[in-house]
């Protein structure tokens, strides 16, 4: 004999088949906790490349996934544009995205579209200024400024300092000359001749005067 099971009282049987919707919206909240739409805000620029942050609108949380998103610019004057660049993750933030290529300078209007993991879209005006080329740097190997007299400052080398001990050379005694030996003894010659003379002359006086 087999016996049927008994059925439900009537609340149980009430609140068993209200639990069930809830529990399935609650599942349903929980795989949408985020929401359904991306919130992109276009922060600017840095070097030329546009920057923006990407979070989920809902709660502000970052994307964790990789983003799909379109980047266009259009000149103030409309006469130039860029694009469509993707967005690539940034190194400022988990939200941070930004393009890998770079706006010229000018004032640009820009526009940014995201299609996965979910629709956002956003425009902002970039001013990218205009970027001053660095000097140029003077080299190590430059020649030396000449002098003011014209002359280069290194013309002569100076001669290099004298051994210690050594004795100085100095030209004011430097040897005499063989002629000034030769003329010295000239002129001592003359003289000793005229004494020789004069001495013969006395003598020969004497005797003329000793004679009758």
């Amino acid at each position: 004999m087999t016996t049927r099971p008994r059925p439900l009282p009537f609340p149980a049987a009430l609140g068993l088949a209200l639990l069930l919707p809830v529990q399935a919206v609650a599942l349903a909240g929980a795989a949408h906790a985020h929401g359904d739409t991306l919130k992109v805000v276009i922060t600017g620029q840095q070097a030329g490349k546009v920057t923006a942050d990407v979070t989920w609108e809902n709660d502000g949380d970052p994307v964790e996934e990789a983003v799909a998103a379109t980047v266009n610019a259009v000149s103030a004057d409309g006469s130039r544009t860029a694009g469509p660049w993707r967005l690539v993750r940034g190194t400022g933030g988990a939200a941070t995205w930004t393009t890998a290529e770079t706006l010229p300078p000018g004032t640009w209007t820009v526009t940014v579209d995201a299609g996965f993991p979910s629709l956002g879209h956003a425009q902002q005006e970039v001013a990218v200024p205009v970027v001053d080329p660095a000097p140029p740097t003077s080299s190590s190997g430059a020649s030396p400024a000449p002098s003011p007299s014209g002359s280069p400052a290194t013309a002569t080398a100076s001669a290099p300092p004298a051994p210690t001990g050594a004795p100085a050379a100095s030209p004011a005694t430097t040897p005499a000359s063989d002629g000034d030996d030769a003329g010295w003894w000239t002129t001592a010659g003359v003289a000793g001749i005229a004494l020789a003379g004069a001495a013969a002359g006395i003598l020969l006086r004497r005797r003329r005067l000793r004679r009758p």
